[in-house]
């Protein structure tokens, strides 16, 4: 079993290192709820509800975002420039060491 390194800035600033696996095919969203970080992910991944946005941080680069992630976070609030869905981010050997930082959340 391979792993990585995430880290996940919480809405308190406070970073958290995650270890994820990637044999698993597990994305960023579910790897936040295994650790009980306070993410969302209502729609259960299927980059439908934005509960589970977040900021790259880091300078990885990532697959380009989908028509419906696009969509998405046109809708949703708190949306930069660098504003990813959780679940749309693949835990995968190519993210080792990428820092996420949580959106606020909206009630």
């Amino acid at each position: 079993m391979s792993e990585i390194t995430v880290t996940i800035i919480d809405r308190e600033n406070v970073a958290h290192e995650l270890v994820a696996p990637t044999d698993m095919s597990m994305n960023i969203m579910e790897v936040c709820k295994s650790y009980d970080l306070p993410v969302k992910g209502e729609c259960g991944g299927m980059a439908m509800c934005a509960t589970c946005q977040c900021y790259l941080e880091s300078d990885h680069v990532l697959a380009e975002q989908s028509d419906m992630e696009l969509d998405m976070l046109d809708q949703a609030f708190h949306v930069k420039n660098n504003s990813r869905l959780g679940c749309q981010i693949q835990i995968s050997d190519e993210i080792d060491g990428i820092v996420l930082r949580l959106a606020p959340e909206v009630d």
